[in-house]
C-alpha cells in the first residue's frame, strides 16, 4: 500500500526525506555492502539533495545514477548530471560513486549503448528510486503518448535504458525503463505545491497509462511507493 507523508513546506519535506533516505541506504549497505540510489532532476529535488549530502553515511559504498537525462553535455545548465554534481555530490556525499547516463561525445546509438552498459554494471535492483512528476503526469522521461512509451514503462522491458523524444520538441532524452525503476526495492515520489497534488489525484483515477505515465508506478509498484508531499 502506498504511504503518503505530508509536510507544511518544502524545507521540512527535504529534511525528513533526507533522513528517511539515509536510513534506507544505511540498511542496504549493512545488508549488501553497497547501495544504489536512483535520483531525478528538475528544480524540485534541490533542497532534498542539499540536505541528503550532509547526512552521515558511508557514502563510499553508495552508487548514484539518474532516472533520466537530457542528451546534452554534462556542463550544460539543463544537464541532470550537472545538477547532481553541484547539489548532491557535495560535502559528505562527495565520496559517492556517480554513474551519469549521457555522453554527448558519442553518436546517439553509441550513447544509448554506453549508458545501458554502465547501468548494467550497477547493483540490481536499485535500493531506492527517487522520482518526480510533471504537471502532465510524466515521470522520469516517460512522457504521455511519446513514441516508445509502452516499451519504456514495461517492468519486463528488454533494455534498462531507452531513448525518448519529448513532445515539447526540446532535447532528446535517455530514461531508465520499467525494468530498472519499477523493480527498485523502494520508490519515493516527491511532489510539492497544489498543482502537483491535483495532478497526482487525477493519476489515481481511471484511464490509460499513456495519458499519465506516473500511473505505471501507481499501478505497478504501489506496495513499495512512499510519497513525500508538501503544500
Amino acid at each position: 500500500m502506498t504511504e503518503l507523508r505530508q509536510f507544511a513546506d518544502g524545507q521540512a519535506l527535504a529534511e525528513a526525506f533526507a533522513d528517511w533516505t539515509a536510513a534506507l541506504l544505511a540498511e542496504a549497505i549493512a545488508a549488501r555492502g553497497l547501495a544504489l540510489l536512483v535520483v531525478s532532476g528538475g528544480s524540485t529535488p534541490k533542497r532534498y539533495f542539499a540536505a541528503l549530502s550532509a547526512r552521515d553515511l558511508d557514502w563510499s559504498r553508495v552508487a548514484v545514477t539518474l532516472a533520466d537525462e537530457r542528451r546534452v553535455a554534462d556542463d550544460n545548465p539543463r544537464s541532470n548530471a550537472r545538477l547532481v554534481r553541484e547539489t548532491l555530490l557535495q560535502g559528505k556525499a562527495a565520496r559517492a560513486q556517480f554513474c551519469p547516463l549521457a555522453n554527448s561525445r558519442l553518436a546517439p546509438e553509441q550513447e544509448l549503448a554506453s549508458a545501458a552498459a554502465r547501468v548494467a554494471r550497477l547493483p540490481s535492483p536499485a535500493d531506492l528510486a527517487v522520482l518526480g512528476m510533471g504537471d502532465d503526469g510524466h515521470t522520469a522521461s516517460w512522457f504521455p503518448h511519446a513514441a516508445g512509451l509502452n516499451e519504456a514503462v514495461d517492468p519486463a522491458a528488454p533494455a534498462l535504458v531507452a531513448a525518448i523524444d519529448p513532445p515539447d520538441g526540446l532535447e532528446p532524452r535517455l530514461t531508465l525503463t520499467g525494468r530498472a525503476l519499477l523493480r527498485a526495492r523502494a520508490i519515493a515520489l516527491q511532489i510539492e505545491g497544489p498543482a502537483k497534488a491535483a495532478t497526482f489525484a487525477r493519476a489515481h483515477g481511471e484511464g490509460p497509462v499513456e495519458d499519465m505515465p506516473i500511473r505505471a508506478v501507481l499501478r505497478g509498484a504501489a506496495d513499495r511507493l512512499t510519497v513525500f508531499q508538501s503544500a
